[in-house]
């Protein structure tokens, strides 16, 4: 045990922990913002409020949260529920894959606790902070830093968009404010014709699939854009090609 907290010591003291938490801090307002919209979206969309706490604390991913919650409530296959988070949450498998050359060393019980608290900000500004994929001291201080301050303010925030989910009136407009703060997080990881064209297609075929059940039209879109970055990627010249 004393171990344990001598551990948890040296990491936060770590210079790297502070400036994790810190770089953090710019997104956690709309990051807090999503998590009370997801919160109130779960327990308004007919999930009893156990339900709700189970789902926010467990699956931490809220555009999959928000997805299932009225399928859910409403009676849908299994197979839609399942197949809609799988494939909203296909994006942490490539997360994992891009970590691995920076955690590959540590024991398989602390990677298994990372990969829960990866998230889409926490990959953005780890890769922007260690662009070159290879282990260093600084990294898991780091990592851990920004997680305090992206889980903190997630699950402060859906838990209490939870608790106040029946009493926020809708004339509030905290719906359209969380969709606002995922479009501008969104925007951050839009950095060049890889990402920008499949986030185009991907919008595009949503609203052109609307009229489907089950919000099948965000399967999709999914769809749409994994299969716009493939060609991207395939139509990209190999590393060394000549010119």
């Amino acid at each position: 045990m004393n171990s344990l907290r001598d551990r948890a010591r040296t990491l936060v003291r770590h210079p790297e922990f502070a400036r994790g938490a810190r770089e953090m801090v710019g997104v956690a307002l709309g990051i807090g913002a999503w998590g009370l919209v997801t919160g109130m979206a779960m327990v308004k969309g007919g999930l009893e409020p156990w339900a709700a706490v189970l789902m926010s604390v467990t699956v931490f991913a809220g555009t999959a949260q928000l997805a299932v919650a009225p399928l859910m409530a409403s009676g849908a296959p299994i197979w839609v529920v399942w197949a809609t988070a799988l494939c909203l949450n296909l994006r942490f498998v490539i997360f994992s894959t891009q970590w691995r050359p920076y955690l590959r060393h540590t024991p398989l019980k602390r990677r298994a606790l990372m990969s829960y608290f990866t998230a889409d900000l926490n990959y953005v500004l780890f890769m922007r902070r260690f662009p070159e994929p290879k282990p260093a001291p600084e990294q898991i201080p780091y990592f851990w830093g920004g997680v305090l301050v992206n889980a903190g303010s997630w699950h402060v925030m859906s838990l209490l968009g939870i608790t106040l989910g029946h009493h926020i009136p809708p004339e509030w407009g905290l719906g359209f404010a969380g969709t606002v703060a995922l479009l501008a997080m969104t925007y951050s990881m839009l950095a060049d014709r890889a990402t920008w064209l499949p986030a185009l297609v991907a919008g595009a075929a949503a609203v052109a699939a609307y009229a489907l059940p089950l919000k099948l039209n965000m399967l999709v879109a999914i769809a749409a854009a994994v299969a716009v970055g493939t060609i991207i990627d395939h139509a990209r010249p190999a590393p060394g090609a000549a010119k």
